[in-house]
């Protein structure tokens, strides 16, 4: 028998995606609560997560890349933080990104010690759930990296991202925290991470929307259930690809 996920998708399967795509964005987006529609809808956004991770956000799946005079004047490119005013650390020279879980090598991991293991740099275009996006330069080491510096177990399918900013965290599929362009940045366009960015380290992605890309980074831990996030727990997509 044919696995389903090995079928190549119709035309009218595609504009059936995108049009259960919208009601789903429509209820995060727009804080309506659905009525007696919200089991379909919520069974859509979970249709929206499988398509998502088996057709969009696979390795092959790369987003393009820009020239460095095309990034947006930094003036015009958005910064969001849950607490107000940014939060700041106390102490930077203390802070340290915490790799735990389940994981054969859990590991304390200095901003030194990440800036020494291989790095990527590319300048990418980021989508907010808002509806704009803006290009800049990110650089940081591949969450692949950190993958294999730690060893997870074969239970361990998901990561769940922490951040000093309040108790936002995010809840990632493993093979999209693999994905070759998911990185922990350290830097935007060219300068080390200020506190709008998520100083002093943040997770990227460009094949992620926004409210993915913990900023404030404390934790990644490893775990064999799904975790939530801040955004997701209150409606958002799981997945948020794009």
């Amino acid at each position: 028998m044919t696995d389903p996920s090995d079928r190549p998708f119709s035309r009218r399967d595609l504009l059936r995606l995108g049009l259960t795509a919208g009601a789903a964005s429509l209820v995060s987006a727009c804080g309506w609560q659905g009525g007696p529609l919200i089991p379909a809808l919520r069974g859509a956004s979970h249709l929206n997560d499988w398509v998502g991770e088996h057709v969009f956000l696979s390795r092959r799946h790369l987003a393009p890349q820009y020239p460095v005079y095309a990034r947006t004047p930094e003036r015009d490119f958005p910064a969001y933080s849950i607490t107000q005013p940014l939060p700041r650390l106390a102490d930077p020279a203390a802070w340290a990104l915490e790799v735990g879980g389940k994981v054969r090598k859990p590991a304390r991991l200095t901003l030194e010690m990440l800036q020494a293991m291989p790095r990527i740099t590319y300048t990418i275009k980021h989508h907010c759930v808002e509806g704009w996006s803006a290009i800049g330069t990110w650089t940081g080491v591949p969450v692949a990296s950190v993958v294999a510096l730690v060893e997870p177990t074969h239970e361990a399918k998901y990561v769940r991202f922490d951040s000093f900013d309040g108790n936002y965290s995010n809840g990632w599929d493993r093979e999209s925290a693999l994905h070759p362009q998911t990185i922990l940045a350290y830097a935007y366009n060219d300068r080390p991470l200020e506190p709008a960015h998520g100083a002093p380290l943040r997770v990227y992605s460009p094949v992620k929307l926004g409210y993915k890309l913990t900023k404030f980074l404390t934790k990644m831990t490893f775990t064999s259930e799904k975790p939530g996030g801040y955004w997701e727990d209150q409606g958002y997509p799981w997945l948020g690809g794009i």
